[in-house]
């Protein structure tokens, strides 16, 4: 999705989302000419901004009258930041040769400049929010926040190859690694667009339980996706990540049967038992399954959107939801 197209799917903060966009544009500064272009395309590509639009959308659902500051679009593309530094680290883990319908930073520059990229917009990220946040509690959140990314990576990292992995241990490092920022997009929206305690609570329950939803809908288009938007279909099981649909399947003792053995072949699996694997996940109930639990996680976090004003903005975030929750890629 091209970011016009983006600006257009939320009229109510195109000129807020192109402000981003811009300071984006403004923010980055590689030394190495090849790597800045790299990463302006990388903002670009085939982002959909949902971070950043979830910190626009929460404040102007919490303040619907008012202006939304400069502060509030420095934060949410500090937002869009981390979430670029994040997608360049885990593409190097994952030895990703794409990204966004390109190639990758790591597939184009190799991994040592990768590194140094995603440090940079690290470093980047570090820099808008000393400009913009002076509340010290808020950057101990945001500081939190980051270590719950890091935590939910490592927690994914052990469990590779583990066949017992259950679905509270899935549930807890999703929570850390894709969730903990959509919270943090709607916390710091309401937050510093002078939502009460309350708002600020249910804000971030909402960008919570969407952004474990998001990951639910991801894991299930791993099987079912053939958008090049999409990552490779299966790209998981090579490197022994186990998401919902396979955990689901494992639940059921008749898949768990065929399953393991394929599993257990860890590295040695080839292509051919990856799309047996597929066929056992697709031909079972556990993609209903996940849609049925990715669909809980929605609800959850509508339930906490309507504790906040009635208002378009909130309006525009409900259908967001339906939306995420429907996508085909």
């Amino acid at each position: 999705m091209e970011k016009s197209q983006t600006w257009h799917q939320y009229p109510i903060i195109k000129q807020e989302l192109q402000a981003v966009n811009h300071q984006l544009h403004e923010q980055i500064h590689a030394a190495n000419p090849r790597l800045q272009s790299a990463l302006l395309s990388m903002a670009d590509n085939g982002g959909k901004y949902l971070r950043p639009a979830m910190v626009l959308l929460i404040a102007k659902t919490v303040q619907p009258h008012h202006h939304l500051s400069d502060q509030l679009i420095q934060i949410a593309t500090s937002i869009e930041v981390l979430h670029m530094a994040s997608l360049i680290h885990d593409d190097i883990i994952d030895d990703s040769p794409t990204r966004r319908g390109q190639l990758s930073i790591q597939s184009r520059f190799g991994k040592d400049t990768a590194v140094y990229a995603g440090d940079y917009l690290f470093t980047v990220f570090f820099e808008l929010l000393v400009q913009n946040i002076t509340d010290d509690h808020y950057l101990q959140v945001n500081a939190h926040i980051m270590q719950r990314l890091l935590n939910g990576e490592l927690g994914q990292m052990a469990l590779r190859f583990d066949t017992q992995e259950s679905l509270h241990q899935y549930l807890r490092n999703i929570n850390g690694k894709t969730a903990a920022l959509f919270e943090l997009a709607a916390r710091e929206g309401a937050y510093f667009s002078g939502g009460n305690h309350s708002a600020v609570v249910h804000a971030a329950k909402f960008g919570q339980n969407i952004g474990i939803a998001f990951q639910m809908l991801d894991d299930i288009l791993d099987y079912t996706g053939t958008s090049q938007l999409t990552k490779p279909v299966l790209e998981d099981l090579g490197t022994g990540v186990y998401s919902l649909p396979l955990l689901m399947a494992l639940q059921n003792p008749g898949c768990a049967a065929r399953l393991r053995p394929l599993l257990n072949k860890r590295y040695n699996l080839t292509m051919q038992d990856a799309k047996l694997i597929q066929k056992v996940v697709v031909t079972s109930d556990a993609l209903d399954k996940s849609r049925q639990l990715a669909a809980r996680f929605t609800n959850c976090a509508l339930d906490h959107l309507r504790m906040l004003p009635s208002c378009r903005a909130r309006q525009t975030l409900e259908q967001l939801a339906h939306q995420l929750l429907q996508r085909t890629s």
